[in-house]
């Protein structure tokens, strides 16, 4: 038996494994030890994200920037500021590489992803977020806009190096979202919902989002939930969802998946508040 996502720790070491494992495949032509220190940086990131912890996402920011402009350092120029050494001018050094003589490295490595560094690292300085006093208070917004500024780069390093199509490599990106889901156990094969206070329509977007790449067989989640009508579970539960769109019902397969608006009700309305 095990515990899934009773504790942020044990969220974050169990998605972390799985997500570290499939980009280190991805950057598989990206050079150690970038490669490893650039995986830990975005996942770190992505978890403070998640978190909204905006001390600790400033901090991770700054580290997934200046680990990626030693790697651009080093595959424009040919070496790079070793790690333990500061840049001092983080902006002026996406500048020099900008301009630098270099016809071998990808255009998008060389013009763009540095000027999305200056753009990342201005707003870790300038809006408050990992700093105390910053002249303006970060929120959500700003932790979000890093967030995607910072999966574009990963989908583009992915893109560059294991020569995915761009739609490839953002599905790889989603399909590694850090979730925090403190609310399901899973034990001997089954699924179960801990928050006592969950409608059964709750639980099984819970479920669903929980396992947010596979449809879930409607007998399953039934069982999960422990509904005990499985006429009502279908007619009551399953088919308002359906006509909600929060979920696609497949009565032929009888599989059950979660919709976008669904996995956004459950991050907006149910993950946000904490397990009584």
């Amino acid at each position: 038996m095990k515990l899934l996502f009773a504790k942020k720790t044990q969220t974050i070491s169990m998605s972390t494994k799985t997500s570290s494992s499939r980009l280190k495949q991805a950057l598989s032509d990206v050079k150690e030890p970038f490669r490893t220190k650039l995986i830990d940086a975005y996942l770190s990131l992505k978890r403070s994200q998640l978190e909204a912890n905006y001390e600790a996402a400033g901090i991770r920011c700054g580290k997934f920037c200046e680990v990626l402009v030693r790697l651009l350092q080093e595959e424009i120029t040919g070496s790079h500021t070793a790690f333990g050494n500061r840049i001092p001018d983080m902006a002026n050094e996406c500048r020099n590489l900008i301009t630098a003589q270099c016809s071998a490295v990808p255009e998008s490595l060389k013009i763009i992803v540095p000027r999305a560094l200056i753009f990342l690292y201005t707003m870790r300085n300038k809006r408050g977020i990992g700093h105390i006093g910053g002249d303006i208070d970060a929120n959500s917004i700003d932790l979000a806009t890093i967030e995607r500024v910072t999966d574009w780069i990963l989908c583009e390093l992915i893109r560059v190096y294991h020569k995915l199509p761009i739609e490839e490599a953002q599905e790889l990106i989603d399909s590694l979202a850090v979730r925090k889901l403190p609310v399901i156990w899973e034990v001997a094969g089954k699924k179960r919902v801990l928050r006592k206070r969950l409608s059964s329509k709750q639980k099984v977007l819970v479920i669903l989002y929980s396992q947010p790449d596979t449809a879930i067989l409607t007998e399953d989640l039934r069982s999960w939930v422990e509904y005990s009508n499985p006429t009502n579970f279908v007619n009551l539960v399953l088919t308002d969802l359906h006509q909600k769109r929060l979920i696609e019902y497949d009565k032929q397969s009888e599989l059950v998946y979660l919709s976008p608006s669904g996995a956004k009700l459950v991050e907006d309305e149910i993950l946000k508040h904490e397990m009584p």
